[in-house]
């Protein structure tokens, strides 16, 4: 048995599918994984000419030598005794824009498939080999696919980052500049020149100089709240340079009554020297 079948994938990528079980099982058309089973291993339904016959099975590829790849499989009719046994070896030719398959081998098989007419079995083996080379074309080709789409989609994202990387500088930037304005913007310090050449208070001069000996007023205070009750130090009036200041006095006295007491003095002390010297003549 020999088939060619031509499809538009690099010889690279046919080979990349070949070596992964998972791209082979949906390469195979029609078939249906069991839960536990080995990656390409299930139930295939194969119709040959008015006969549908369901068989349970694995395939199993594996590369050779001389760059080809060895296809055997092992399927049992699932309403039935029959076992068909294909043996299959792969080769891959470049072609102009594709790739050409190309099977060749041998199969066994007893049971309904080998009671149905030559031409019937050919013609479905054909068509199971013609789809089986398209399907893993389109794997390769939805491999690719998303393998583009993921390159894509990681530089959109490192993009991205340049670009957030590159807006956060910016910001900073911006920050720093703003900062600086701020800066410019305060008051410029005095100069320290300034500071010596200005006044200073003698009493100033005598904060500068520190506690020298107590006024008077308040060694005074000290000693005369020495022996007192600590009710009557807080109650007691301030004394010396802290005692209050009386308030102005604000009624002025009248000039005609400053004047009217010296001189009713005048007039009794009059009286009283002529009344003696009267007393005297009499």
């Amino acid at each position: 048995m020999e088939q060619e079948v031509f499809v538009p994938v690099p010889a690279e990528r046919l080979r990349a599918a070949l070596a992964d079980p998972a791209q082979v099982a949906r390469a195979v058309p029609g078939l249906q994984q069991d839960a536990g089973t080995e990656p390409v291993a299930g139930r295939l339904k194969v119709r040959v000419g008015g006969h549908t016959i369901t068989y349970r099975g694995a395939l199993r590829v594996s590369p050779r030598e001389d760059g080809a790849y060895a296809l055997e499989g092992d399927a049992t009719e699932v309403r039935g005794s029959g076992v068909v046994k294909p043996i299959l070896t792969l080769w891959l030719r470049e072609a102009e824009a594709g790739t050409t398959l190309r099977f060749e081998g041998t199969a066994s098989a007893d049971g309904r498939i080998a009671e149905l007419p030559s031409e019937a079995v050919d013609a479905a083996v054909t068509r199971l080999l013609n789809r089986f080379a398209t399907n893993l074309a389109a794997e390769t080709a939805e491999t690719a696919e998303t393998a583009e789409t993921a390159e894509t989609a990681e530089a959109a994202e490192a993009a991205e980052a340049v670009d957030a990387d590159a807006l956060d500088d910016a910001a900073d930037h911006v920050d720093a500049g703003n900062a600086i304005d701020d800066v410019d913007d305060v008051d410029e310090s005095p100069v320290p020149g300034a500071v010596f050449e200005a006044e200073v208070s003698p009493a100033g001069l005598e904060d500068l100089a520190g506690p020298g000996e107590p006024p008077a007023e308040a060694a005074h205070a000290r000693r005369t709240m020495i022996g007192r009750s600590a009710e009557e130090v807080d109650h007691a009036p301030p004394r010396g340079r802290y005692a209050p200041v009386p308030a102005p006095q604000t009624v002025v006295p009248n000039s005609t009554l400053r004047w009217a007491a010296p001189a009713a003095a005048l007039v009794v002390a009059s009286a009283i020297v002529v009344g003696r010297a009267l007393r005297r003549r009499g």
